[in-house]
């Protein structure tokens, strides 16, 4: 196998994976005769992470009609036409725990189910959506729309919770745009919707861009507010000590 660029599910490092980083097997599955043309086979593909921090594997296991064979008889190639991944069980990324754990858990559950069924999918990725909108902006209304609108009014006005960026409204509002999740945003949260694969990927994007743009830029800010405190407390406690000798 060739060298390729990639990124860890895991750790989200980006690195070139050699040949003895990857593995690529091809197994036939025999079963008798089937409704596929040549038989089928299984393949599985498995990358382990070069970052020492990490050293987790990526784990899919595919099932497929057989393209070709080898000069030995054995499966070389397959038509794929089902994917399974194994490990990690989804693309979600980690979250930290500061961020409310009702909130990152149907963040976890919706990337999980997001190729199984988009409608589940995109409905927990508004429910995230809903809850970061009453946890970080206080903001609770009858259905998610009206929420967003009382935000951009908020937002408008100048009065939004600090974090509440234009880029990361902007997101929102392009999100609310799109055909079937506007047409949604009126609805039950917990009822779900009709949507098309692609448009449950966007709100899952979303939901991870406003988790970097409010709770992790938050934390960092107060991150730094700390050390400048502590800083300016050691500074004062030594000049205190100086000034009573």
């Amino acid at each position: 196998m060739a060298e390729f660029n990639w990124t860890c599910p895991f750790c989200h490092t980006r690195q070139t994976v050699s040949e003895s980083k990857a593995h690529y097997s091809v197994h036939d599955i025999n079963v008798g005769e089937t409704s596929y043309a040549g038989g089928i086979a299984g393949a599985i593909l498995a990358i382990g992470c070069s970052n020492s921090e990490c050293k987790k594997v990526e784990l899919s296991f595919s099932i497929g009609s057989i393209r070709s064979k080898n000069s030995y008889g054995q499966v070389a190639a397959i038509n794929e036409i089902i994917r399974s991944k194994i490990a990690p069980e989804s693309s979600a990324k980690p979250q930290p725990e500061y961020i409310p754990e009702n909130i990152t858990q149907d963040y976890y559950e919706s990337a999980r189910i997001l190729e199984l069924s988009p409608k589940a999918s995109a409905t927990l990725a508004r429910r995230c959506i809903q809850g970061m909108i009453r946890d970080f902006c206080g903001i609770s209304k009858p259905t998610l729309n009206q929420e967003i609108n009382e935000l951009k009014k908020q937002f408008d006005s100048g009065n939004a919770p600090r974090g509440v960026s234009e880029e990361s409204f902007e997101a929102i509002e392009a999100i609310r745009k799109i055909g079937n999740i506007g047409a949604h945003m009126e609805k039950d949260i917990n009822v779900i919707v009709d949507v098309e694969p692609d448009e449950a990927e966007l709100l899952l994007s979303l939901v991870e861009n406003l988790f970097d743009d409010w709770y992790i830029a938050r934390q960092k800010r107060q991150e730094r507010l700390a050390r400048v405190t502590a800083c300016v407390e050691q500074k004062d406690a030594i000049r205190k000590t100086h000034s009573e000798r």
